[in-house]
């Protein structure tokens, strides 16, 4: 059993906690964007599990107990190629890009659904990194929107820092993780769980798995703090192919 479901997550209301959620989100924007060989030796050290492990702890009272690295640099990149980005027949097992997934669309054009995820990064001033692993123009990969968390996460335990309202950052945490982030996770591990994955790098594979069910429970948090989550596209068929532009955490 997943240490996951040992104990609900302590509910601190503490800079210190957002802090780790920040960690967390960092950690799994660094897995999952393009292997780089700095990456794989801290794997290969567990450094980045000792890393993971604490933040991990911090938030849900567990360690966490990364998998030990199976394999060189050359085997951990060629399995995070084929489970995400040309598996079997030139297709991945799991695509990291969340548009690649037709029900994550939810009856969007693939270029509305990219509009209204922009309007997430505008809002708070983001902008694309240039020449960054080709993200630039990947505003729905699983790596672009775990840094969008931590910068959210990031923004929170300032507010708390300074003894400010910090109910805005939290509830875009909250449809930011309902509407995107929370469904492509779940749907990553899905298909990993299902799919053939035998040279993925465990790490990665128990590290998507874990935040998929974490998120669940950051978002049952986040909702007793600041409301159920309400899904503006869905009920209006004239905004259905609008983005969501409206001002909507202060």
């Amino acid at each position: 059993m997943s240490v996951l479901v040992q104990k609900r997550p302590p509910m601190g209301n503490s800079p210190a906690r957002a802090r780790a959620k920040e960690t967390l989100w960092r950690l799994t924007a660094l897995a999952l964007a393009h292997p780089a060989p700095e990456f794989h030796d801290a794997i290969a050290s567990g450094r980045f599990q000792a890393a993971f492990s604490s933040a991990w702890s911090d938030v849900s009272g567990n360690a966490w107990p990364g998998s030990a690295i199976a394999g060189d640099f050359a085997a951990y990149e060629a399995g995070y190629i084929r489970a995400f980005l040309h598996g079997r027949g030139g297709r991945p097992i799991a695509a990291l890009l969340a548009g690649d997934h037709e029900h994550l669309l939810a009856g969007l054009t693939r270029p509305v659904f990219m509009l209204n995820l922009w309007a997430f990064y505008k809002h708070f001033g983001l902008q694309a990194a240039a020449g960054d692993e080709g993200r630039a123009d990947e505003p729905d990969h699983l790596a672009t929107m775990s840094e969008f968390m931590a910068v959210l996460c990031h923004l929170e335990a300032g507010a708390l820092e300074r003894s400010g309202d910090a109910s805005g950052y939290r509830r875009a945490q909250r449809d930011f993780l309902c509407r995107y982030l929370g469904p492509a996770l779940e749907t990553v591990a899905g298909l990993l769980q299902r799919g053939d994955i035998a040279d993925l790098d465990p790490t990665l594979s128990r590290l998507v798995h874990d935040m998929s069910i974490w998120v669940g429970q950051q978002i049952s948090e986040l909702e007793a703090r600041v409301g159920a989550f309400r899904d503006p596209d869905a009920p209006g068929p004239r905004e259905t192919e609008e983005p969501a532009a409206q001002d909507l955490w202060g």
